[in-house]
């Protein structure tokens, strides 16, 4: 029963972090991975991806109905993220993830330094493509980004987020809303995978889905109240602890 109470409170905090700046597998892959230690570790992913639909689902539904969706970028890369993710997916049943592990505390500080430095990085929504070239350049970004998430996943929405604000011109806000978008693509399409190789605990994965929902309407509200600044500040947060714990998780890895 603590058990199931934990999972419960880190899919709220998850749900809650997600909808605003994505990060939210930062608070639930751990503990679900901490609480069934022995599972195959494709399962506890496939089971947090049935979750996090859910509350970023959600969440992309609250923010469709306040802010713009710059439809010509965020559908041709949530249509490569949907393909792309269920090759990383296929891949993640087959395959280490231990080069990707190794890499991404790196990525995640260039990310953070270039965000820090740049003081009105995403304060003001200006994109800067249009026609063929955004949505090439958007296919591009859902196909890396989908990849990825189907592989290994900590961090995906924040990653969506940096590269519509900085390839994009997007501001926070508007970056949110897409990324969201892209993410319910990308989970879905691994969740197929999941799904048809068995890599699902349903009964907890539905238990979790309704407190990422829960978090996610939260979250959504605090985002849209507060504006891009506020959802700037939590992305530097997010993506800070993110480097501390995928860089822990490493060295742990390599025997640190």
């Amino acid at each position: 029963m603590f058990d199931l109470v934990l999972l419960a409170c880190a899919a709220f905090l998850a749900g809650l972090v997600d909808a605003v700046v994505g990060g939210g597998g930062l608070i639930q892959i751990p503990a679900i991975f901490a609480v069934f230690p022995k599972e195959v570790p494709a399962t506890l992913i496939g089971t947090n991806k049935l979750a996090s639909i859910c509350g970023t689902s959600v969440a992309a539904v609250k923010y469709a109905r306040r802010v713009p969706v710059a439809w010509g970028t965020a559908a041709p890369a949530a249509a490569a993220a949907f393909a792309l993710a269920f090759v990383g997916a296929w891949t993640v049943t087959r395959v280490p993830a231990d080069f990707v592990r190794s890499l991404l505390p790196l990525v995640l500080v260039a990310v953070a330094v270039y965000t820090f430095k740049k003081k009105d990085f995403g304060s003001v929504h200006a994109p800067v493509h249009s026609g063929m070239t955004e949505r090439l350049l958007a296919m591009g970004v859902g196909a890396a980004i989908g990849f990825y998430d189907g592989f290994f996943g900590p961090g995906t929405g924040s990653f969506l987020i940096f590269m519509f604000v900085r390839f994009f011109g997007f501001d926070f806000l508007g970056a949110s809303v897409a990324a969201k978008i892209v993410n319910v693509a990308c989970n879905f399409s691994a969740l197929i995978w999941f799904g048809y190789s068995g890599h699902l605990i349903w009964k907890l994965a539905a238990v979790m889905a309704v407190f990422q929902v829960m978090g996610s309407l939260i979250g959504t509200r605090l985002a849209l109240k507060h504006g891009s600044g506020f959802v700037r500040k939590l992305f530097l947060i997010v993506v800070s602890l993110l480097i501390v714990k995928t860089a822990y998780d490493s060295f742990k890895h390599l025997g640190w």
